[in-house]
């Protein structure tokens, strides 16, 4: 169990860029593989992305590819989320979350607050 706090999330314009980061708590974070989930009004939370405990393995729903980016850093207990090319479609609230495994994410085991981001037109 880790305890996840997001933040970088904000208000841009179609066409430009936000860095989200979710700091954990204690030393366990590396244990754990990384997601990045997201949720508007009216739809189901989905996956976005997805990093490994090494970081040598990540995942990418379709729609973000070649777009958003995401890291983290051992170091600080950190994982981000870069977002280029942001899209009004884009617009929800962001959540980090744990879990064993890269391709256990159907489980997870710990949630973030959640972050809003919104593109405007």
């Amino acid at each position: 169990q880790v305890q996840l706090a997001e933040s970088g999330g904000g208000l841009v314009q179609a066409g430009g860029s936000l860095r989200l980061s979710c700091a954990a708590s204690g030393r366990t974070f590396s244990f754990y593989a990384m997601g990045w989930f997201r949720q508007a009004p009216g739809k189901e939370r989905e996956f976005v992305a997805a990093i490994s405990a090494s970081a040598s393995i990540t995942r990418y729903t379709d729609s973000v590819k070649g777009r958003f980016t995401i890291s983290r850093d051992g170091a600080k207990n950190t994982v981000y989320l870069q977002m280029n090319s942001l899209k009004p479609e884009d617009t929800a609230v962001y959540y980090c979350a744990t879990a064993r495994g890269i391709g256990y994410f159907s489980e997870v085991a710990s949630w973030g607050q959640g972050t809003q981001v919104t593109v405007s037109s």
